[in-house]
């Protein structure tokens, strides 16, 4: 290449000279052009394509969202009914006609409390007739609420207290260590006793279709069921039924030891002392542990809480505070109130209120089941309902439980 033609090239060696090819620079500003309206053209393609896959998305997930609907209204096909549905359908036939063909041949079921037992000792309720008595069992205002309530399969629950402490000592370096005192292993058994209840209907009540023989039979057993172990976890006696807290010896508080339960005494009999009403109650609070305390709740009944809720402290302060929240209870002195009708009322040595960790304190055993006998001949024209079911209960922690005596000492 010639002198003349190296001048010509620029640095880059590109044409600079008047004898430059101009046509280059436009023809790649031509190609980048093009290349970018290729590519712009590209992404809005890629685009549209997103977005009609996003509306189809969109379509399929509401066509699911109304077909949901609409099953959830439809109703369910007898195929797809749950699995109590046999047990209760057969259950009504058994409670309205006497036919336990039904309940004879539906498949046992251990871990459901749809299980048909043999026809000497009746049959087990449907499910939900069973739910319902429970729930009512549960809501009613007795020691089911607070107390620890357990299911077992056996005649009896045994519980262990641990009612001593693992002392301890400071050791030397050299010195021997010295034994310390083992803690002492209370058993309490309670044994499970049987809670029966008898209703009747005339068998023209039961041949009606119309008549909800189900709810009728649960709410008259729950309502049976609920007085009786009401009653028995406050004063039974545990003959043939739970042992009561207000059954067990009673001693002053300073002289309380495990096997009795320890009061308080007001200061006046049958009524609080005059000069220092609210004392009884600080006292009683104080009077149980401090470990049980955090779950505390008093039991008494409404002429005991009327007279109660009058109580004001030194400075003319109520101590009764009703609750503003729907469900919960009205509490005394912070803690919350049981109203227990089987608690007695308010009389000279009465002990009307107790006080303590009922959870601790008190155990109801049962056995999760309730069986019905049906019996059309011994009340005829009526038809009587046999029900059964099997609990215990007792006190299970005797430091757990206060009481306040209304008595001058």
């Amino acid at each position: 290449m010639s002198e003349k033609e190296t001048k010509a090239l620029g640095k880059e060696g590109v044409p600079s000279g008047p004898s430059a090819d101009l046509s280059v620079a436009p023809n790649a500003a031509t190609e980048v052009k093009t290349a970018l309206t290729g590519f712009v053209s590209d992404i809005k393609e890629f685009q549209s394509e997103i977005s009609i896959k996003l509306q189809q998305q969109e379509e399929r997930l509401t066509m699911l969202d109304r077909k949901s609907q609409l099953n959830a209204a439809r109703p369910h096909l007898a195929a797809e009914t749950d699995l109590g549905a046999p047990h209760q359908k057969a259950f009504e036939a058994y409670v309205r006609s006497g036919d336990d063909d039904g309940l004879r041949g539906i498949e046992l079921d251990a871990k459901g409390m749809s299980t048909a037992v043999a026809a000497d000792g009746g049959y087990l309720v449907d499910p939900q007739t069973a739910d319902t008595i429970k729930g009512v069992l549960n809501g009613t205002a007795s020691l089911r609420a607070i107390a620890n309530v357990v299911n077992v399969e056996g005649t009896s629950y045994d519980v262990l207290i641990d009612r001593g402490d693992l002392e301890s000592g400071w050791a030397t370096e050299t010195g021997a260590s010295a034994e310390t005192g083992s803690p002492t292993i209370e058993r309490i058994a309670i044994p499970l006793h049987e809670l029966s209840a008898l209703p009747k209907a005339s068998q023209r009540l039961l041949d009606d279709a119309a008549f909800d023989i189900e709810t009728w039979l649960a709410g008259r057993i729950a309502d049976k069921f609920a007085r009786a172990e009401a009653a028995a976890f406050i004063n039974g006696d545990g003959v043939d039924k739970p042992k009561g807290i207000l059954t067990h010896t009673t001693v002053e508080n300073d002289s309380h030891d495990w096997g009795n339960l320890g009061y308080v005494a007001t200061g006046a009999a049958g009524d609080f002392d005059a000069s220092n009403p609210a004392d009884a109650i600080i006292d009683l609070i104080y009077a149980l542990g401090a470990e049980y305390r955090a779950n505390a709740a008093f039991v008494m009944n409404s002429k005991t809480v009327g007279g109660v809720r009058k109580l004001k402290d030194a400075d003319g302060r109520f101590l009764w505070t009703d609750s503003t929240v729907a469900g919960e209870p009205a509490r005394l002195m912070g803690y919350p109130v049981v109203v227990a009708e089987d608690m007695p009322d308010v009389a000279a040595d009465s002990l009307s209120i107790a006080f303590g960790d009922f959870a601790a304190g008190y155990t109801i055993a049962e056995r999760p089941d309730t069986r019905i006998l049906r019996d059309p001949f011994s009340a005829k024209p009526h038809v009587l309902f046999y029900a059964t079911k099997r609990v215990g209960g007792d006190v299970s922690d005797f430091a757990a439980i206060k009481l306040l005596k209304f008595s001058a000492s």
